[in-house]
C-alpha cells in the first residue's frame, strides 16, 4: 500500500497558516514584554489587522491558552527526547536543561500565570508533564547524578528564574541564562550534598498559580 501524498495547502489556506504563526510569535513576544498588552498590540506586531486576529481567536484569553498549550507541548517534547536517550543520564539530563533555557521553558509561566483561565486540557497537560519529568528526575537520581531532594516543582520555579533573566538584548541575556544554569547544574549534580531547607513546591502549589 503506498504512503499517501502530502497535498500543499490552498494559496488561502497557506496564508492563514502564515499568519497564525505571525500572530502566535507576536503574542509571545508582546505579553512576554508587558502581560497586560492589549490583544490590538499582537496584531500590530504581526502585521495582521485585528479582524484576520479575531477570525483566528476570539479573544486574549484564548490567545494565551494556545501560547500556553503550545508551551507546554515544546516542554514535554524536550522531556520524551531526554528520556529516549539512552546515554548517561546525567549528559542527557544536562542535555535536556539546556534546550528547556534554549526554548524559553518557564518563561510564560513566570510572566502569565494568573492572567488567563486554566481550561482542563491544560491541567491535563500539566499532569503529564508532572509525571514525565518526574520519571525523569528518578532516572537521573537512581544513577547516583542528581541530588535525592530535588523534585518536579523544584525544576519548575528553577526554569523559571532562569527565563526571569532579562539582561541587554536577547542574546546577552540567553548567555547569562546559560552561565547561571551551569552554576545550577553543578548544584543539582551533588548528589551526596546536605538536604535542602524546606519542603520542594507541591504539584497542587505550582498548578494554583493559574487560577484567576
Amino acid at each position: 500500500m503506498s504512503e499517501p501524498s502530502t497535498v500543499p495547502l490552498s494559496g488561502r489556506r497557506a496564508e492563514a497558516a502564515r499568519n497564525d504563526d505571525r500572530i502566535r510569535q507576536a503574542a509571545r513576544a508582546v505579553f512576554l514584554g508587558d502581560p497586560g498588552a492589549p490583544i490590538a498590540a499582537v496584531a500590530e506586531r504581526a502585521g495582521v489587522g485585528i479582524s484576520a486576529l479575531y477570525r483566528r481567536y476570539a479573544s486574549k484569553d484564548e490567545l494565551l491558552q494556545q501560547l500556553a498549550a503550545e508551551g507546554m507541548r515544546r516542554y514535554l517534547d524536550e522531556v520524551r527526547a531526554a528520556l529516549a536517550d539512552d546515554g548517561d543520564p546525567w549528559i542527557a539530563f544536562t542535555r535536556f536543561m539546556r534546550r528547556c533555557v534554549d526554548a524559553g521553558a518557564g518563561a510564560l509561566t513566570q510572566r502569565l500565570a494568573g492572567s488567563f483561565t486554566a481550561t482542563e486540557e491544560l491541567h491535563r497537560q500539566g499532569r503529564e508533564i508532572h509525571q514525565a519529568t518526574q520519571e525523569l528526575l528518578d532516572r537521573t537520581k537512581a544513577a547516583g547524578a542528581l541530588r535525592a531532594d530535588v523534585e518536579v516543582g523544584d525544576l519548575s520555579l528553577l526554569l523559571e528564574q532562569l527565563q526571569g533573566i532579562r539582561v541587554g538584548d536577547d542574546v546577552r541575556a540567553g548567555q547569562l541564562r546559560h552561565r547561571y544554569l551551569a552554576l545550577l547544574l553543578d548544584a543539582l549534580h551533588m548528589a551526596s550534598a546536605e538536604g535542602l531547607p524546606g519542603a520542594a513546591p507541591s504539584w497542587q502549589e505550582t498548578s494554583r498559580r493559574y487560577a484567576r
